[in-house]
Protein backbone atom coordinates (compact mmCIF):
# COMPACT_ATOMS: atom_id res chain seq x y z
CA UNK A 1 0.00 0.00 0.00
CA UNK A 2 1.11 3.21 -0.84
CA UNK A 3 0.92 6.94 1.24
CA UNK A 4 0.20 9.82 -0.33
CA UNK A 5 -0.17 13.38 1.69
CA UNK A 6 -2.04 15.98 0.12
CA UNK A 7 -1.40 19.50 0.28
CA UNK A 8 -3.29 22.71 -0.62
CA UNK A 9 -6.57 24.82 0.20
CA UNK A 10 -8.67 22.07 1.36
CA UNK A 11 -11.17 22.42 3.96
CA UNK A 12 -12.51 25.72 3.61
CA UNK A 13 -15.11 25.85 1.46
CA UNK A 14 -14.13 26.51 -1.92
CA UNK A 15 -15.80 24.76 -4.29
CA UNK A 16 -13.21 24.62 -7.05
CA UNK A 17 -10.56 23.40 -4.30
CA UNK A 18 -13.34 20.75 -2.88
CA UNK A 19 -13.63 19.74 -6.61
CA UNK A 20 -9.81 19.24 -7.02
CA UNK A 21 -9.39 17.25 -4.27
CA UNK A 22 -12.58 14.89 -5.44
CA UNK A 23 -11.05 14.81 -8.68
CA UNK A 24 -7.63 14.05 -7.23
CA UNK A 25 -8.74 11.07 -5.02
CA UNK A 26 -10.95 9.84 -7.78
CA UNK A 27 -8.46 9.34 -10.47
CA UNK A 28 -5.26 7.96 -8.10
CA UNK A 29 -7.57 5.57 -6.55
CA UNK A 30 -8.77 4.21 -9.71
CA UNK A 31 -5.21 3.75 -11.15
CA UNK A 32 -4.03 2.25 -7.88
CA UNK A 33 -6.82 1.24 -5.18
CA UNK A 34 -4.39 0.38 -2.96
CA UNK A 35 -3.29 3.79 -2.40
CA UNK A 36 -3.61 5.71 1.06
CA UNK A 37 -4.26 9.34 0.47
CA UNK A 38 -3.88 11.76 3.85
CA UNK A 39 -5.12 15.65 3.37
CA UNK A 40 -3.44 18.64 5.12
CA UNK A 41 -6.98 20.66 5.99
CA UNK A 42 -8.43 23.55 7.37
CA UNK A 43 -11.47 21.20 8.81
CA UNK A 44 -10.22 17.37 8.84
CA UNK A 45 -13.63 15.84 10.32
CA UNK A 46 -15.43 18.03 6.90
CA UNK A 47 -12.26 16.61 4.61
CA UNK A 48 -12.85 13.33 6.54
CA UNK A 49 -16.57 13.30 5.40
CA UNK A 50 -16.82 14.65 2.37
CA UNK A 51 -13.82 12.57 0.76
CA UNK A 52 -13.70 9.44 2.65
CA UNK A 53 -9.99 9.88 3.43
CA UNK A 54 -7.50 10.29 6.26
CA UNK A 55 -6.99 13.99 7.01
CA UNK A 56 -4.78 16.05 9.81
CA UNK A 57 -4.97 20.09 10.85
CA UNK A 58 -3.30 22.69 8.75
CA UNK A 59 -2.17 23.90 11.97
CA UNK A 60 -0.73 21.05 13.49
CA UNK A 61 2.89 20.81 12.27
CA UNK A 62 3.32 18.13 14.91
CA UNK A 63 0.42 16.02 12.95
CA UNK A 64 1.72 16.90 9.46
CA UNK A 65 5.08 15.59 10.19
CA UNK A 66 4.14 12.47 11.92
CA UNK A 67 2.30 11.97 8.38
CA UNK A 68 5.18 13.00 6.21
CA UNK A 69 6.90 10.54 7.72
CA UNK A 70 4.70 7.35 7.31
CA UNK A 71 4.24 8.79 3.36
CA UNK A 72 5.72 7.53 0.11
CA UNK A 73 4.82 11.04 -1.26
CA UNK A 74 4.33 14.84 -1.10
CA UNK A 75 1.70 15.94 -3.21
CA UNK A 76 1.17 19.81 -3.25
CA UNK A 77 -1.66 21.18 -5.35
CA UNK A 78 -3.28 21.34 -7.46
CA UNK A 79 -4.81 24.71 -7.46
CA UNK A 80 -3.15 28.09 -7.31
CA UNK A 81 -0.88 27.57 -4.32
CA UNK A 82 2.57 28.86 -5.31
CA UNK A 83 1.62 32.70 -6.22
CA UNK A 84 1.88 36.16 -3.56
CA UNK A 85 -0.42 37.90 -4.84
CA UNK A 86 -4.25 37.06 -3.28
CA UNK A 87 -2.48 35.95 -0.16
CA UNK A 88 1.15 36.94 0.51
CA UNK A 89 1.29 34.17 3.91
CA UNK A 90 0.00 31.48 2.30
CA UNK A 91 3.04 30.90 -0.44
CA UNK A 92 5.10 30.59 2.42
CA UNK A 93 3.00 28.22 4.22
CA UNK A 94 3.11 25.73 1.30
CA UNK A 95 6.60 26.16 0.57
CA UNK A 96 7.23 25.80 4.33
CA UNK A 97 5.16 21.84 4.05
CA UNK A 98 7.45 21.19 0.99
CA UNK A 99 10.73 22.02 3.10
CA UNK A 100 9.27 19.99 5.69
CA UNK A 101 9.06 16.74 3.39
CA UNK A 102 12.64 17.35 2.38
CA UNK A 103 13.74 17.17 6.00
CA UNK A 104 11.95 14.07 6.47
CA UNK A 105 13.43 12.77 2.82
CA UNK A 106 10.13 12.24 1.19
CA UNK A 107 10.03 13.10 -2.89
CA UNK A 108 7.56 15.90 -3.66
CA UNK A 109 5.42 16.24 -6.53
CA UNK A 110 3.80 19.83 -7.43
CA UNK A 111 0.90 18.67 -8.90
CA UNK A 112 -1.11 20.81 -12.00
CA UNK A 113 0.16 23.94 -10.19
CA UNK A 114 -0.90 26.93 -11.32
CA UNK A 115 2.50 28.79 -10.80
CA UNK A 116 2.68 32.62 -9.94
CA UNK A 117 2.48 35.33 -10.11
CA UNK A 118 5.34 35.15 -7.58
CA UNK A 119 6.35 38.98 -6.33
CA UNK A 120 9.28 40.01 -4.38
CA UNK A 121 13.38 39.49 -4.51
CA UNK A 122 13.27 36.99 -1.95
CA UNK A 123 10.14 34.55 -2.21
CA UNK A 124 11.09 34.47 -5.86
CA UNK A 125 14.52 33.13 -4.24
CA UNK A 126 13.47 30.99 -1.71
CA UNK A 127 10.90 29.44 -4.82
CA UNK A 128 13.40 28.73 -6.87
CA UNK A 129 15.84 26.93 -4.62
CA UNK A 130 12.94 24.18 -3.53
CA UNK A 131 11.28 24.11 -6.68
CA UNK A 132 14.75 23.04 -8.10
CA UNK A 133 14.54 20.57 -5.50
CA UNK A 134 11.15 18.52 -5.81
CA UNK A 135 11.22 15.19 -7.93
CA UNK A 136 8.28 16.56 -10.32
CA UNK A 137 6.05 19.58 -11.33
CA UNK A 138 3.47 19.57 -13.32
CA UNK A 139 1.71 22.82 -14.22
CA UNK A 140 -1.88 23.14 -15.65
CA UNK A 141 -1.31 25.78 -18.34
CA UNK A 142 1.33 27.16 -20.44
CA UNK A 143 1.78 30.26 -18.74
CA UNK A 144 2.94 28.47 -15.78
CA UNK A 145 5.80 27.17 -17.68
CA UNK A 146 6.88 30.38 -18.75
CA UNK A 147 6.78 31.33 -14.73
CA UNK A 148 8.75 28.38 -14.05
CA UNK A 149 11.50 29.41 -16.66
CA UNK A 150 11.55 33.05 -15.14
CA UNK A 151 11.92 32.06 -11.95
CA UNK A 152 14.81 29.99 -13.06
CA UNK A 153 13.48 26.39 -12.23
CA UNK A 154 14.48 23.60 -14.72
CA UNK A 155 16.44 21.12 -12.53
CA UNK A 156 13.26 18.73 -12.24
CA UNK A 157 11.09 17.63 -14.75
CA UNK A 158 8.43 19.97 -15.37
CA UNK A 159 5.12 18.42 -17.52
CA UNK A 160 2.46 20.74 -18.79
CA UNK A 161 -0.83 18.88 -17.91
CA UNK A 162 -4.53 20.37 -16.61
CA UNK A 163 -6.26 21.52 -14.09
CA UNK A 164 -7.73 18.46 -12.42
CA UNK A 165 -11.38 19.11 -12.29
CA UNK A 166 -11.23 18.47 -15.95
CA UNK A 167 -10.78 14.75 -15.11
CA UNK A 168 -13.65 14.39 -13.14
CA UNK A 169 -16.60 12.76 -14.95
CA UNK A 170 -19.95 14.72 -16.25
CA UNK A 171 -23.07 14.47 -13.32
CA UNK A 172 -26.73 13.59 -14.13
CA UNK A 173 -28.36 17.21 -14.06
CA UNK A 174 -31.36 15.65 -12.17
CA UNK A 175 -29.93 16.86 -8.46
CA UNK A 176 -29.30 20.30 -9.89
CA UNK A 177 -32.61 20.67 -11.42
CA UNK A 178 -34.58 19.80 -8.19
CA UNK A 179 -32.22 22.16 -5.81
CA UNK A 180 -33.67 24.82 -8.97
CA UNK A 181 -37.04 23.89 -7.73
CA UNK A 182 -36.88 24.29 -3.92
CA UNK A 183 -35.51 27.45 -4.70
CA UNK A 184 -38.39 28.58 -6.52
CA UNK A 185 -36.43 28.95 -10.20
CA UNK A 186 -39.12 27.61 -12.73
CA UNK A 187 -38.09 25.86 -16.37
CA UNK A 188 -40.16 27.93 -18.47
CA UNK A 189 -37.54 30.25 -19.15
CA UNK A 190 -33.71 29.88 -20.46
CA UNK A 191 -31.36 29.80 -17.27
CA UNK A 192 -28.35 32.16 -17.34
CA UNK A 193 -26.01 30.99 -14.31
CA UNK A 194 -23.67 33.93 -12.89
CA UNK A 195 -20.83 33.03 -10.74
CA UNK A 196 -18.98 36.11 -9.03
CA UNK A 197 -17.15 36.57 -6.03
CA UNK A 198 -15.37 39.22 -3.87
CA UNK A 199 -11.85 41.37 -5.16
CA UNK A 200 -10.47 43.79 -3.09
CA UNK A 201 -13.85 45.45 -1.73
CA UNK A 202 -14.22 47.36 -5.34
CA UNK A 203 -18.47 47.95 -6.15
CA UNK A 204 -18.03 49.32 -9.45
CA UNK A 205 -18.18 45.81 -10.86
CA UNK A 206 -20.82 44.69 -8.92
CA UNK A 207 -22.78 47.48 -10.28
CA UNK A 208 -21.96 45.96 -13.97
CA UNK A 209 -22.73 42.79 -13.58
CA UNK A 210 -26.41 43.93 -12.03
CA UNK A 211 -26.99 45.91 -15.38
CA UNK A 212 -25.60 42.99 -17.60
CA UNK A 213 -27.93 40.63 -15.67
CA UNK A 214 -30.76 43.04 -16.00
CA UNK A 215 -30.11 43.16 -19.86
CA UNK A 216 -30.00 39.62 -20.02
CA UNK A 217 -33.06 38.79 -18.67
CA UNK A 218 -34.84 41.77 -20.81
CA UNK A 219 -33.11 40.64 -23.73
CA UNK A 220 -32.93 36.92 -23.68
CA UNK A 221 -35.95 36.49 -21.59
CA UNK A 222 -34.02 34.25 -18.72
CA UNK A 223 -34.25 33.44 -15.25
CA UNK A 224 -31.12 34.61 -13.42
CA UNK A 225 -28.80 32.47 -11.05
CA UNK A 226 -26.58 33.66 -8.85
CA UNK A 227 -23.95 29.87 -8.27
CA UNK A 228 -22.15 30.09 -4.91
CA UNK A 229 -18.74 28.74 -5.34
CA UNK A 230 -17.19 29.65 -1.81
CA UNK A 231 -20.02 29.62 0.93
CA UNK A 232 -20.93 31.90 2.46
CA UNK A 233 -18.66 34.63 0.91
CA UNK A 234 -19.91 34.19 -2.52
CA UNK A 235 -23.49 34.27 -1.47
CA UNK A 236 -23.11 37.90 -0.29
CA UNK A 237 -21.33 39.20 -3.27
CA UNK A 238 -24.14 37.82 -4.63
CA UNK A 239 -26.86 39.36 -2.88
CA UNK A 240 -25.15 42.64 -3.13
CA UNK A 241 -25.33 42.21 -6.95
CA UNK A 242 -29.05 40.93 -6.98
CA UNK A 243 -30.08 44.29 -4.84
CA UNK A 244 -28.94 46.41 -7.09
CA UNK A 245 -30.80 44.84 -10.01
CA UNK A 246 -34.01 45.83 -11.42
CA UNK A 247 -35.06 42.29 -12.65
CA UNK A 248 -35.97 39.42 -9.98
CA UNK A 249 -32.98 37.19 -10.11
CA UNK A 250 -32.78 33.66 -7.65
CA UNK A 251 -29.19 33.61 -4.96
CA UNK A 252 -28.79 29.77 -4.21
CA UNK A 253 -27.76 30.39 -0.54
CA UNK A 254 -26.15 26.88 0.58
CA UNK A 255 -23.13 25.05 0.49
CA UNK A 256 -23.39 21.98 -2.35
CA UNK A 257 -21.28 19.16 -2.75
CA UNK A 258 -19.14 19.20 -5.64
CA UNK A 259 -21.40 16.53 -7.74
CA UNK A 260 -24.30 19.24 -6.83
CA UNK A 261 -22.51 22.52 -8.20
CA UNK A 262 -22.00 20.13 -11.64
CA UNK A 263 -25.69 19.51 -11.85
CA UNK A 264 -26.43 22.52 -10.97
CA UNK A 265 -24.02 24.23 -13.63
CA UNK A 266 -25.66 21.43 -16.29
CA UNK A 267 -28.59 22.85 -15.74
CA UNK A 268 -27.70 26.32 -17.32
CA UNK A 269 -27.96 27.67 -20.68
CA UNK A 270 -25.28 29.94 -20.54
CA UNK A 271 -22.57 30.88 -17.38
CA UNK A 272 -21.31 33.90 -16.57
CA UNK A 273 -18.35 33.86 -14.39
CA UNK A 274 -15.41 35.49 -12.60
CA UNK A 275 -14.66 31.83 -10.84
CA UNK A 276 -11.95 29.95 -12.57
CA UNK A 277 -13.67 26.55 -11.40
CA UNK A 278 -17.25 27.98 -12.41
CA UNK A 279 -15.72 27.89 -15.74
CA UNK A 280 -13.93 24.84 -15.52
CA UNK A 281 -17.30 23.23 -14.48
CA UNK A 282 -19.33 24.66 -17.08
CA UNK A 283 -16.76 23.04 -19.17
CA UNK A 284 -17.19 19.63 -17.88
CA UNK A 285 -20.82 20.02 -18.20
CA UNK A 286 -20.81 21.05 -21.08
CA UNK A 287 -22.03 24.30 -20.58
CA UNK A 288 -21.42 27.75 -23.37
CA UNK A 289 -19.24 30.14 -21.08
CA UNK A 290 -18.32 34.08 -20.72
CA UNK A 291 -15.26 34.51 -18.36
CA UNK A 292 -13.99 37.80 -16.72
CA UNK A 293 -10.64 38.10 -15.65
CA UNK A 294 -9.20 39.34 -12.59
CA UNK A 295 -6.32 36.62 -12.62
CA UNK A 296 -3.96 35.19 -15.24
CA UNK A 297 -5.23 31.88 -14.39
CA UNK A 298 -8.50 32.91 -15.62
CA UNK A 299 -6.78 34.37 -19.10
CA UNK A 300 -4.77 30.79 -18.78
CA UNK A 301 -7.72 28.26 -18.51
CA UNK A 302 -9.67 30.45 -21.44
CA UNK A 303 -6.74 30.15 -23.69
CA UNK A 304 -6.38 26.16 -23.26
CA UNK A 305 -9.77 26.15 -24.99
CA UNK A 306 -9.36 28.47 -27.49
CA UNK A 307 -11.40 31.55 -25.75
CA UNK A 308 -10.03 34.94 -24.17
CA UNK A 309 -11.72 36.65 -21.47
CA UNK A 310 -14.64 39.46 -22.04
CA UNK A 311 -12.99 42.09 -20.02
CA UNK A 312 -10.71 42.60 -17.40
CA UNK A 313 -12.60 42.83 -13.75
CA UNK A 314 -11.48 46.40 -12.98
CA UNK A 315 -12.65 47.72 -15.86
CA UNK A 316 -15.26 45.88 -17.21
CA UNK A 317 -18.48 47.23 -18.89
CA UNK A 318 -21.90 45.83 -19.41
CA UNK A 319 -21.53 46.57 -23.22
CA UNK A 320 -18.17 43.98 -23.22
CA UNK A 321 -20.49 41.36 -21.40
CA UNK A 322 -23.63 41.45 -23.38
CA UNK A 323 -21.12 41.71 -26.77
CA UNK A 324 -19.65 38.36 -25.60
CA UNK A 325 -22.71 36.79 -23.95
CA UNK A 326 -25.25 37.67 -27.19
CA UNK A 327 -21.96 35.74 -29.21
CA UNK A 328 -22.15 32.74 -27.01
CA UNK A 329 -26.12 32.32 -26.99
CA UNK A 330 -26.76 32.61 -30.87
CA UNK A 331 -24.15 29.96 -31.66
CA UNK A 332 -24.34 28.33 -28.28
CA UNK A 333 -24.56 24.60 -30.23
CA UNK A 334 -21.30 25.03 -31.93
CA UNK A 335 -19.55 26.39 -28.76
CA UNK A 336 -20.93 23.37 -27.21
CA UNK A 337 -19.59 21.67 -29.71
CA UNK A 338 -16.02 23.07 -30.14
CA UNK A 339 -15.31 23.44 -26.17
CA UNK A 340 -16.51 19.91 -25.93
CA UNK A 341 -13.57 18.80 -28.37
CA UNK A 342 -10.87 21.04 -26.83
CA UNK A 343 -11.99 19.95 -23.17
CA UNK A 344 -11.51 16.02 -24.26
CA UNK A 345 -7.84 16.48 -25.28
CA UNK A 346 -7.86 18.40 -21.70
CA UNK A 347 -9.53 15.63 -20.12
CA UNK A 348 -6.74 13.38 -21.02
CA UNK A 349 -3.82 15.60 -19.84
CA UNK A 350 -5.25 16.08 -16.51
CA UNK A 351 -5.79 12.23 -15.79
CA UNK A 352 -1.77 12.62 -16.60
CA UNK A 353 -1.39 13.96 -13.55
CA UNK A 354 -2.05 10.80 -11.25
CA UNK A 355 -0.32 8.55 -13.65
CA UNK A 356 2.82 10.61 -12.75
CA UNK A 357 2.25 10.71 -9.26
CA UNK A 358 1.87 6.71 -9.34
CA UNK A 359 4.93 6.70 -11.45
CA UNK A 360 6.96 8.15 -8.65
CA UNK A 361 5.45 5.79 -6.26
CA UNK A 362 6.40 2.36 -8.31
CA UNK A 363 9.76 3.78 -8.56
CA UNK A 364 10.43 3.96 -4.73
Amino acid sequence: MSNIVVSGYYGSKNAGDEAMLAAMIEVLSELDPQTNITVISANPPDTKRRHGVEAVSWLSFSEIWKALRASDLLVSGGGSLLQNVTSRRSLYYYMAIIVLAFLARRPVMLYAQGIGPIEGFWARTMMRLIGNRVRLITVRDHGSLAELSALGISRPKIVATADPVLAINPVPKEAGRQILQWNGVTEDKPLVGISVREWKGWQRYKEIFAETADRIAAELGANIVFLPMQYPEDVKTAEMVAALMKEEAVVLDGEFSTAELLSLVGNMDLLLAIRLHALIFAGVMGVPLVGVSYDPKIDRFLDSIGETPAAKLETVTADELMAQVRRKWQAREVFREKNAALLNDLRHLAFQNAELAVEILREK
